[in-house]
């Protein structure tokens, strides 16, 4: 999955505003290396972020999508936690919602239901916090937890299980360390999260700068290392910045898992 930023503050500085004809061209390059899905956000959730209103997230993020509907047949995420936005997305031809939030507005669900539409089911420990709903306890356990109780929400607004993904949301109100026992126990994840496909999203995170003391910019090897590990621990989703990496990283990774499992089956 390519990360589009239509947003002049993404955390990671590769933000492009609402430009059209710049989006388009990253999002053509991004398919050429070997992307998947298209992820297009017009909302920074970097911490200590501004919300955008309603508008400006419309104004960044419809022509965007619009454009590279148009041009393309790459599946389209919309990176959203507006049910208003997620609309219109899905209208334009967007065919999946990822809401970071943990549908911090439920209303997300029923659209996504109302368009047929995948969602993504993020564990997100800063809006967990501020709704007060606990969120306790080991830091699988806790991500399992919260998406099953986020898919029971997506299923009642007529989300099917099979349409749902999940995500748990490194570096969304999590330590350092809570993220790398994450990615650590990857295939334990996926197995208790199964049937969801499992999206993990490392891409130059902060847990990395921290492990490796480096800034934002200097963290595509600490990157890649965490798509090894999440793709040979099951991830079907990898979320990055730098496609073309990735994409060969997350291939072996996934070749030589299949190698393991096909020797566990003969031993």
């Amino acid at each position: 999955m390519g990360i589009l930023n239509a947003t002049p503050d993404s955390f990671s500085g590769d933000g492009i505003a609402h430009d059209e004809a710049s989006l388009l061209t990253r999002a053509r390059a991004q398919l050429e290396e070997g992307a998947g899905i298209l992820d297009v956000g017009g909302e920074s959730t970097r911490p200590g972020s501004v919300p955008v209103p309603l508008e400006v997230e419309l104004r960044r993020v419809l022509p965007a999508i619009r454009v590279i509907a148009d041009a393309t047949s790459v599946p389209l995420s919309v990176d959203t936690s507006k049910p208003e936005v997620a609309e219109a997305a899905l209208r334009a031809g967007a065919r999946i919602v990822n809401d970071v939030s943990g549908l911090a507005d439920p209303r997300l669900a029923k659209v996504a239901a109302d368009h047929g539409a995948h969602l993504v089911l993020v564990h997100n420990g800063w809006t967990l916090e501020t709704r007060g709903i606990p969120d306790e306890g080991d830091a699988v356990d806790r991500v399992v937890r919260e998406i099953e109780r986020l898919a029971l929400v997506a299923q009642r607004s007529g989300v099917p299980r099979e349409q749902l993904i999940a995500d748990p949301g490194l570096g969304f109100g999590k330590t350092p360390d809570e993220s790398l026992a994450l990615l650590a126990r990857t295939t334990e994840l996926c197995r208790r999260l199964a049937p969801m496909p499992l999206l993990v999203g490392p891409s130059r995170k902060g847990f990395i700068g921290h492990v490796l003391d480096l800034p934002t910019q200097e963290r595509l090897e600490g990157t890649l290392a965490c798509v090894a590990i999440a793709a040979f621990g099951g991830a079907a989703i990898i979320r990055v910045h730098d496609v073309r990496p990735a994409v060969r990283v997350s291939r072996l990774a996934w070749s030589l898992r299949a190698h393991a499992g096909a020797e566990r089956a003969t031993d």
